[in-house]
């Protein structure tokens, strides 16, 4: 039976294009991304709207770097550790191998971007394309500190 994590950051600078977030699948245990929240607290004004490009990519070989590893939580109270290796905000982003674009889109920092793929239309990944990347590519005016949150499921 397939399980469900959450994978987090909080209250992150960033300001400059990088991956969000990166997973790595385990050997043998595919995954699917469900949902993926990000938002911004540190700014408010009008003025300073902007829109900020991103990606879901698969196939990079070589992973980012200079980011953290938080660790992927169980959604169920009694399930196992995940299999797969999660990194967020790495300022250098992935790299090599053959990087397919899976979605790609716009959002309004102020209103953060809130995703819910169907199943026909969640991205998957298995250790045969490497990773899966939620990329931002476009630099912010300024500085943001930002919050996401990224749902994933692993296939035993």
């Amino acid at each position: 039976m397939s399980r469900m994590y959450s994978v987090v950051f909080d209250n992150t600078t960033v300001s400059a294009a990088q991956d969000l977030f990166e997973i790595t699948p385990a050997d043998d245990k595919p995954i699917a991304i469900h949902a993926l929240f990000l938002s911004q607290s540190s700014e408010v004004g009008d003025n300073q709207e902007e829109f900020l490009r991103v990606e879901i990519i698969r196939g990079h070989t070589v992973g980012g770097s200079g980011g953290d590893t938080p660790t992927p939580i169980p959604l169920g109270p009694i399930d196992t550790a995940a299999g797969f290796a999660a990194e967020a905000n790495n300022t250098t982003i992935a790299t090599v191998g053959t990087p397919v674009i899976l979605h790609a889109e716009s959002f309004n920092e102020r209103s953060g971007l809130q995703l819910i793929f169907t199943p026909e239309t969640r991205p998957y990944c298995s250790q045969g394309q490497t990773t899966i990347l939620h990329v931002q590519r476009t630099a912010p005016g300024d500085a943001l500190s930002m919050d996401g949150t990224l749902y994933v499921e692993e296939f035993p």
